[in-house]
């Protein structure tokens, strides 16, 4: 073992080649014992190929060494060499030290592979050799959790739980708290995440979510504004804290971290609407308009910000930014039959008949059922003269709508116009 012990010298003076070389000049001389020490050294050293070689090379000598089966599985692995690993871990027994092991690392690549039924098999295999071991519950609890089964996960977590709250650096207690929350238990997942004492980023941001969800605002602002602190940069939480605060009463705390949020986010359309809504409850009405055609610009589908932005101008008269608005939205494609109908009804009030009658046709056809407009595009067509295609719009209405005696006899006086003439 001489000059192993050289070998590893070497490599700790980063004398690579001079250790490897060293390696490669024992090997034809060294014996079984010390060829797996080279191959262990191999594996350490990212030298992969080289410890397969010699491995292959031992488990002929030894095929019932399950250690070597296993050993040449994860390099087969780490080569991304899965339907050889696959082969190998196969060929282990119920009388291999290494069969449990090999089990779950069977259902990890069938996962992969996207055989999930297969995986589940195999834990479930190893759950019955060994109906106790706290990994196994937690390898078919990740299993279930990853596709989504969360009822499924829950008594696997919580088996696992009970006797070891951290497996391969996964805290159970949040991951039963996800799901808790995804089955819609919200008061079980808030208890969990309160125990939890995770305190990543991501876990905060969760642990803040179930507790908005369970109606503890309180705890949702306390951990998310901690997460703030530790990250500011973390993007997805600005939103949901400002909208906590908001529902809080806390307009002016919410407005700031809207502002904060758009420092780090400066993309995001919900929260340029959000951070307009509440400049508009504080008074800023000029901060208020910038901001929500801000989350139109990035986003001309974005319905609920062009609507604040229509309902808006109207409480001001403001009869030509409807105009501007919307001719812009439908210049640009988007279409929506409200927009037509929107824009006749502010062409009519500042007197631009031609262009109301026009958008008026345009949503003809998608409210020839509504009520509201064909009453409105009715008295519309009688200001314009156009009282034959007036008779007919309000007999659609009647159609509809047959107990309005007063538009009833208002056709009525029209017809009886009309014969007298």
């Amino acid at each position: 073992m001489e000059e192993i012990h050289e070998a590893i010298t070497l490599m700790e003076q980063n004398k690579t080649e001079d250790a490897i070389k060293k390696l490669e000049q024992f090997l034809p001389r060294a014996d079984e014992e010390e060829k797996f020490t080279v191959a262990e050294l191999y594996m350490q050293w990212g030298m992969l190929e080289e410890a397969k070689f010699i491995l292959l090379e031992l488990s002929e000598q030894y095929p019932n060494e399950s250690e070597l089966k296993v050993m040449l599985a994860d390099i087969h692995i780490d080569l991304q060499e899965d339907d050889e690993a696959i082969t190998i871990l196969n060929r282990l027994t119920s009388d291999d030290e290494e069969y449990i092991g090999a089990l779950i690392q069977l259902a990890d690549l069938y996962q992969t592979q996207g055989l999930f039924e297969v995986a589940e098999q195999k834990l479930l295999e190893a759950k019955t050799a060994d109906p106790l071991e706290p990994l196994i519950d937690f390898a078919l609890a990740e299993l279930s959790f990853s596709n989504g089964e969360y009822i499924k996960s829950i008594p696997y977590y919580e088996k696992a739980y009970h006797v070891q709250e951290v497996i391969a650096d996964i805290e159970i207690g949040v991951r039963l708290a996800e799901a808790y929350a995804s089955t819609g238990e919200f008061e079980k997942a808030f208890e969990f995440f309160q125990a939890s004492q995770n305190e990543d980023p991501d876990s905060l941001f969760r642990y803040g979510f179930i507790a908005y969800r369970s109606d503890r605002l309180d705890i949702s602002i306390k951990v998310w504004e901690q997460l703030i602190e530790k990250d500011p940069n973390y993007q997805s939480v600005y939103l949901y804290l400002a909208q906590s605060y908001e529902l809080e009463g806390m307009v002016e705390e919410a407005f700031e971290t809207a502002k904060k949020g758009l420092k780090v986010d400066e993309f995001n359309k919900e929260l340029f609407h959000l951070a307009g809504v509440l400049a508009r409850k504080l008074g800023h009405r000029e901060d208020s308009y910038q901001l929500v055609r801000e989350a139109v610009a990035i986003d001309p589908g974005f319905k609920e910000a062009v609507l604040f932005l229509i309902e808006n101008y109207k409480e001001e008269h403001n009869l030509d930014a409807i105009i501007e608005l919307l001719t812009h939205l439908i210049d640009l494609g988007e279409e929506d039959a409200n927009y037509n109908w929107e824009l006749a009804k502010a062409y009519n009030e500042i007197e631009s008949y031609d262009d109301a009658l026009n958008h008026y046709k345009d949503a003809y056809n998608n409210f020839k059922d509504d009520t509201d407009f064909l009453k409105e595009y009715g008295y519309f067509l009688i200001e314009e003269g156009r009282i034959d295609e007036a008779k007919a719009t309000f007999s659609r209405y009647l159609t509809i709508e047959p107990t309005d005696n007063e538009v009833a006899e208002y056709v009525s006086r029209l017809k009886q116009n009309e014969d007298s003439l």
